[in-house]
C-alpha cells in the first residue's frame, strides 16, 4: 500500500510556490510558456478547489521533491512528495478559444491567454518605456520576449480585444478578464488605452475587468476608466523599500510611494474600497516587516496587497534569483490575511483581476480558512 499523507492547502501551496514541481507529463493541461510575460514558467494547477500557478520550468522545480503524475483524460492526476501521495490536483484542460483567428489570421492566444482557471489576461501594449535599456527595465520584466518569440503581438487593438473576450466568455465560461500594459510615453501611464480596450471589450460582452497601469500623473483617469467600463484598478508597487526598488527596477522607482499612496487613495475614491490593488513581489530583498508595514498602510487606504512570491523567470536578469522560502511566505500571508478579514477586504469580493484570481499566491486561500 502506497503511503498518503495531506498536507493544509496553504501549506502546499506555499510548498508548491516556492519549490516548483517536476512533471511526469510536461505536456500535461494546456500549454505553458517558458520565459515572456508573467505568470511564465508555470503551469495552472487546482489543489483543493484553489487554482494555483506553479512553476515547472523554473531551475528549483528541475529540482523539486514535488511530483505530479501524468493527468487522465479529465485533467485529473496526483502530487507526492518523497513517494508519499499528498493529494489529488488536476489541470485546467486547453480553452476553446485558442482553436480560433481573427479575420486577419491571428491566433486569439497571441491577443490574450488563460490565467489559473477562468481568468483571461492579456497585455495591451507589449512594448514599455522602461524596457528600453537593461540598466531601467525592471530586472523580473519578460514581456519584450514574449514580443521577440513571436508568442503575441505589440498592440492589441480594442476590437481584437473585444472579439477574443467575448469568444472566451461563450465558449470556456470565463469570468473576468485582466488587462495590464507596458508603460507608453505619456502622462496617462497607459490608462487611455485600457480605457479605449475596455469600452470596446464591454460594448461586446459583459465581462468584469481589472486594469493595470502605473499611476497617471491626473487623478482625472480614475474616472475616464471606470466610465469606460473598467472594474477593478491594480497598480503595483512589486517592491516597497527605496533600495530594493533602485536596485530592482530602477526606471519605475522614479516613481516614487508616496505618488503611489496619492494615487490609490484618489482611485479608492472612484472604484470603491477593495477594488484597488498592488502587486508585492516577496522575495527581492524586502523584509517580512517592512512588507507588512507598507500593508498596513495599503489596507487603511482601503487597498488590497497582493503579496506574491517572486518567481525567477528565464531569459531576465533575475533568472537565477533564489525565491522566497515557504516559512517567508507563511509569516508574512498568514498576519496579512487576519488583516484582510478583519477590514472587510477580502480577495472574493474583488469584481476582477489577480487578486481575485489569487493563484500567483497562497493568500486567498489564508483568507478561505479564517472565514469558513
Amino acid at each position: 500500500m502506497e503511503n498518503t499523507t495531506r498536507l493544509p492547502t496553504e501549506v502546499l501551496i506555499n510548498e508548491l510556490q516556492s519549490y516548483g514541481a517536476r512533471l511526469v507529463d510536461p505536456k500535461a493541461g494546456h500549454e505553458s510558456r517558458r520565459g515572456g510575460a508573467g505568470p511564465s514558467d508555470h503551469k495552472a494547477l487546482t489543489i483543493d478547489g484553489m487554482t494555483v500557478m506553479v512553476p515547472v520550468h523554473t531551475a528549483p522545480a528541475f529540482e523539486s521533491p514535488y511530483l505530479v503524475e501524468k493527468p487522465d483524460e479529465m485533467g485529473r492526476s496526483r502530487i507526492s512528495r518523497d513517494g508519499t501521495v499528498l493529494g489529488e490536483v488536476s489541470f485546467p484542460l486547453r480553452p476553446r478559444f485558442y482553436e480560433r483567428s481573427t479575420a486577419d489570421g491571428i491566433p486569439y492566444s497571441q491577443i490574450a491567454v488563460l490565467h489559473g482557471k477562468d481568468v483571461l489576461a492579456t497585455t495591451v501594449l507589449q512594448t514599455c518605456i522602461r524596457y528600453q535599456s537593461r540598466t531601467k527595465t525592471c530586472q523580473f520584466c519578460a514581456i519584450g520576449q514574449s514580443l521577440a518569440a513571436g508568442r503575441t503581438i505589440a498592440r492589441k487593438t480594442p476590437e481584437q480585444l473585444a472579439e477574443v473576450a467575448k469568444a472566451a466568455v461563450e465558449l470556456d465560461g470565463v469570468k473576468h478578464m485582466v488587462m495590464t500594459t507596458g508603460t507608453p510615453k505619456g502622462d496617462d501611464r497607459g490608462a487611455a488605452i485600457l480605457a479605449d480596450s475596455a469600452r470596446a471589450i464591454k460594448a461586446a460582452v459583459n465581462i468584469p475587468i481589472q486594469a493595470q497601469c502605473e499611476p497617471p500623473e491626473d487623478d482625472i483617469w480614475f474616472t475616464r476608466m471606470k466610465e469606460a467600463g473598467v472594474d477593478a484598478l491594480g497598480m503595483h508597487l512589486e517592491a516597497v523599500t527605496p533600495e530594493v526598488r533602485a536596485r530592482i527596477m530602477p526606471g519605475k522607482a522614479q516613481v516614487s510611494i508616496a505618488k503611489y499612496m496619492a494615487s490609490f487613495e484618489a482611485a479608492v475614491e472612484v472604484f470603491g474600497r477593495g477594488q484597488v490593488s498592488t502587486y508585492i513581489l516577496a522575495g527581492l530583498g524586502d523584509s517580512r516587516e517592512a512588507i507588512l508595514d507598507i500593508c498596513e498602510k495599503l489596507v487603511a487606504l482601503g487597498v488590497y496587497p497582493f503579496v506574491v512570491p517572486f518567481v525567477p523567470i528565464s531569459g531576465t536578469p533575475l533568472e537565477s534569483h533564489p525565491a522566497p522560502g515557504p516559512d517567508f511566505m507563511h509569516s508574512i500571508l498568514s498576519p496579512l490575511s487576519r488583516m484582510l478579514v478583519a477590514s472587510g477586504l477580502k480577495a472574493v469580493d474583488i469584481k476582477a483581476g489577480c487578486g481575485k484570481c489569487g493563484a500567483c499566491s497562497a493568500l486567498s486561500t489564508y483568507e478561505r480558512m479564517l472565514t469558513k
